[in-house]
Parts: C-alpha cells; structure tokens; sequence
C-alpha cells in the first residue's frame, strides 16, 4: 500500500517536472522530496489509525476428523471425495458382524432373565401356599396340645399320659418353627422377585442395557456424515482397520456451510473499529473486483496473553509479541458465483466515521491493490 502512494506521487512529480517544464534543481527536488515524505506520511497515520488494512483476512471452517466408535475391518467406502453430502449419508462401514453376534447374545440373555423372572413369581407363589401348609399344619398341632393338655385338667382321672402330652408339645413347637422357617424362605422370594428398578426387574434391567449398548455399538458400524459437506484427500479403503483412536481419524471432513470470514488488525487502531462499520474485501481469487460487507464483532482477547493450567511456569519471552485483534466480517456482496473455497485469502480495509475525507484515498488504493491481483509470476 505504501509502495502504490509512492509510485503515485512519483508519477505525479515526473508529470510536473516533464510537463510543467518546472526546473530540476537541488531545491525543486528537495522540496519535492520534503513535501511527499511529510504528505504521504501523515496521509498513512491518518489513514492506518482511522480507516485501518489488512492483508491478514482468510476464509475459516470448520472441519471434523472422523473417528469410528467402535473397531473392525472397513468393508465400504460410499463416499466420494471432494463431492457434497448431506448430514446422515453413509461415508463408510465397519464389519457388522461382531458385533451381530453380541446383539443375538445379549438377546438371549435377555429373554432368559425375563423366563426367570416368571419362575421367580412361581417360586414365591409356592413359598407362599408352603407358608399357609406349614401354619395349618402348626394350628392342628397347636390345637392338639391344647386338647390333652386340657382334658388331663379335667377332674381327678388323666386319661393322658405326660408322655403323650410332651409328644404333642413337641410337635407343635416343630409345626411353629416350620412356620417361622417357611416365612423366611417366602420373604427370600419375595425379595428376589420384586428386586426392582423404576419397576423392572434388576437384572432384567441390566441385561436390556447391555442389549441396547450392543445395539448402539452394532449402528456405529455405519459411519454418516456429521453435517452437510464434504470429505477432501479420502485414503480409506475397503480392507482397511478402523479403531476408536482420538488422534487417528480415518478421514476428514470439511462442513462448507458454516465459514467465517475474520481479519486481524493491528492493536493500533482498536480504538477506532466498532461493530457496524463499513468493510471493503479483494481477494486474491477474483482479480479486479471488491466486495462490501461489514463488522460483524470483535474477538476482544489475544493468544498471547491466554492462560491455561499446565505443568510448567508462564515464560514471558514466548509471549512478548504483540498480538493483532481479529473482527469477523459480513460480506453483503453475493459472492456465490466466485470460485472462493473454504480458506481463500484477501485483503480488507474499514471505514469509520472519523476523519472520513481520508477513507476515499483508501477505497482508490485498495482497488489498485486489486487490479495487482491480475499479475502474479507463478510458474515463470
């Protein structure tokens, strides 16, 4: 930018000198000189502090390492490199059968837990019916004790002996204990019965969570698109090991929806850029041409000035650069019919409300600066 003011006032001055037929002296040149130093000079601070450039300014996105969730062989790759998907299409399988297999198993488990949960309501339901066997049969007992015991009471003559009674004694109190025995054996199947969890039973309850893991684990063998996209560079192939590796993804992929356009500027002109102001981007793709947009925000905060717990002590010589302020950008321009992939460069200069005189001497430079995009030596 400074190179182009140069060159300008230096065409200026030949035309002048050429054309004007103003002498060439030591003090025509130097007042020349003197008089482009200061202007172009103060024109610069005015315009870099006021109406701020970049050419820091680059398409961002966001991509996405594909990483499998469960391991196998890789049997099919559908997708296409570099060719639009949209969110839930497949980009590659896993071989299903493993984990087919854990599905059928936990299945079976399943229905087995579930056929002993009915034979543990049978089982108390015996307990149950033993419980009332086992206390008619002490009520007999007890009621026959009682009836020896009570007619030896009668009058002078004991039609029973003491023998006969203790008989009857002891078998009630066998018939009780019985009784006490069968209500424990009861409670014990009424507990292994109604073991319950938000009214399931416990281990039926495990095993449906190991089917429905099984299950998750068994979809996860298809591998679908996060978003709408795209993959770039695709190397899978068929035959192929997949694992669950977080710094092993199998592919990448971009989402070229949700790009944002950011530039950075120097802390210099902080004071100047508000949320609103107007923005004028080239890029290096499309020779000769501007596009409008505006401020969207500021990013209010430097890398270098980040602190994050680790296991070493901040070194303020890494962090002696002075860092740029990034804004996002709008472009209010259709640029949809320009060839402009995710992560294309440019150019951007702002236009804030002070010293406005001077932001036309910046419109003027930066599309001269555009029009240098056609000539670039690449290959020569």
């Amino acid at each position: 930018m400074e190179m182009l003011m140069i060159l300008t006032y230096a065409a200026i001055c030949f035309c002048i000198f050429r054309f004007l037929k103003v002498p060439l002296n030591k003090w025509t040149f130097t007042t020349a000189v003197l008089i482009g130093f200061l202007g172009i000079g103060f024109v610069l601070l005015m315009m870099n502090y006021n109406h701020p450039y970049t050419k820091q300014a680059r398409f961002y996105f966001y991509s996405t390492p594909i990483i499998p969730y469960v391991r196998g062989e890789v049997i099919d790759v559908p997708v296409q490199p570099n060719s639009p998907v949209r969110k839930g299409d497949v980009l590659f399988k896993i071989d299903p059968r493993p984990y087919e297999f854990a599905v059928k198993s936990k299945k079976a488990a399943l229905a087995e837990a579930e056929q002993n949960v009915r034979q543990l309501q049978a089982a108390y339901n015996a307990a149950l019916a033993e419980v009332k066997e086992s206390a008619a049969q002490r009520d007999r007992a007890k009621q026959s004790f009682e009836r020896y015991e009570a007619a030896n009471r009668k009058g002078n003559a004991q039609p029973f002996s003491e023998a006969q009674i203790d008989t009857r004694r002891q078998t009630y109190l066998a018939a009780d204990a019985n009784v006490s025995s069968s209500q424990a054996r009861a409670d014990q199947a009424k507990l292994a019965f109604e073991s319950e969890i938000e009214g399931t039973n416990t281990t039926v309850a495990r095993l449906q969570a190991d089917l429905q893991n099984a299950q998750y684990d068994l979809d996860q063998t298809t591998v679908r698109a996060p978003t709408d996209g795209f993959v770039t560079q695709l190397f899978l192939r068929p035959g192929m090991m997949a694992a669950p590796l977080p710094l092993r993804p199998v592919m990448v992929f971009l989402d070229d929806k949700n790009t944002t356009f950011a530039a950075s500027f120097a802390q210099n002109a902080l004071q100047r850029i508000r949320v609103g102001d107007e923005a004028e981007i080239i890029f290096t793709a499309v020779p000769g041409r501007v596009f409008k947009g505006k401020v969207n925000r500021i990013v209010n905060a430097l890398s270098q000035g980040e602190l994050q717990p680790t296991g070493a002590l901040v070194d303020p010589a890494a962090r002696m650069t002075d860092g740029r302020v990034s804004a996002v950008i709008d472009i209010t321009d259709d640029i949809s019919g320009y060839q402009l992939p995710p992560g294309s460069s440019g150019e951007v200069a702002l236009y804030t409300e002070h010293w406005h005189h001077f932001a036309m001497i910046r419109r003027i430079l930066l599309r001269m600066k555009s029009w240098q995009n056609y000539v670039f030596l690449e290959g020569h």
